[in-house]
């Protein structure tokens, strides 16, 4: 309890309550875990590593755990589960509760097999905190059993207040490719930034490739917003996606994607305009400027 109360010191009293109430006996993760088996391993981040288990109860989980070097992943730790412990979404990974014992910090959440404005959304308008991600990417979006995907990743993000529209740090974070340039450039942080970043992972999406392979080798106007212009947008699109897709959909994601990556933040749509976009055909989209570059 000592550990506990040391880790989430600063941490306001509903917080702790809540987050307490989600705690762990280690020895129950050891055993879902086999005890950390190497064959239960899922992958490897900066955070730790993750690893899949099963609850005595039966339930299939995701365990994070802390590398005991990463002074950095402390922080992002405690940030982590101080913020998704008051988030609930069905676009959003659960955090199921955490580990504090010893030496060892450990993040329980719902096992994934592998929405997502629907869930930004709820992050910059709809929670009860307003929260900007800082690192939205594809590796930080899952898929469920039914395809759903969900948000995952909370360690960087960075809690605003209520008529907080944007802040500074000297801090740049994240994954380069996905960051806005005003943040990565000038560290400026706003809802705006995670709205770049669904730009960039859409139009990967639509292209099947790296934000990094939409650019011609001269330097010039990238590829995404050049076939826009010729009137050729489906010659950007993914060749294994085959038949199987709409060519008013795709045209109008792409559409969206290359408004969302703007380079002044006031030209983005806000994450509300991109569901209503994205659900109702009725709403006349704005033609894109030239794209910001991706940073």
């Amino acid at each position: 309890m000592n550990d506990y109360l040391l880790l989430f010191r600063g941490v306001g009293t509903s917080e702790l309550t809540t987050t307490e109430s989600l705690s762990y006996h280690l020895a129950s993760i050891q055993a879902a875990t086999n005890n950390f088996s190497q064959r239960n391993k899922l992958g490897k981040e900066g955070f730790g590593v993750i690893l899949q288990g099963r609850l005595s109860n039966g339930q299939e989980i995701a365990v994070k755990k802390l590398s005991k070097s990463s002074g950095q992943g402390v922080g992002e730790f405690k940030n982590e589960v101080a913020l998704v412990a008051n988030l609930q979404h069905r676009n959003l990974v659960q955090l199921l509760g955490f580990c504090l014992e010893g030496e060892e910090k450990l993040l329980v959440y719902e096992f994934i097999i592998s929405g997502v404005a629907r869930g930004m959304l709820y992050l910059h308008e709809d929670s009860r905190l307003r929260i900007i991600h800082r690192d939205l990417k594809p590796s930080n979006i899952l898929l469920d059993g039914d395809m759903n995907p969900k948000i995952s990743y909370f360690g960087m993000a960075r809690v605003f207040g209520v008529d907080q529209t944007w802040a500074k740090t000297n801090h740049i974070v994240g994954t380069f490719g996905y960051l806005s340039p005003e943040y990565a450039m000038r560290g400026q942080i706003s809802a705006k930034s995670d709205v770049y970043s669904f730009g960039v992972l859409t139009l990967e999406i639509i292209g099947g490739k790296k934000n990094s392979c939409f650019f011609q080798s001269d330097g010039g106007e990238n590829l995404a917003s050049y076939h826009w212009r010729a009137g050729t947008p489906l010659e950007v699109l993914d060749p294994f996606i085959s038949n199987a897709y709409s060519i008013d959909e795709v045209v109008r994601c792409l559409h969206i994607g290359l408004l969302s990556v703007q380079e002044d933040p006031a030209d983005r749509p806000t994450m509300a305009s991109i569901v209503l976009m994205l659900t109702s055909h009725s709403v006349k989209l704005p033609q894109p400027r030239q794209p910001a570059f991706f940073l």
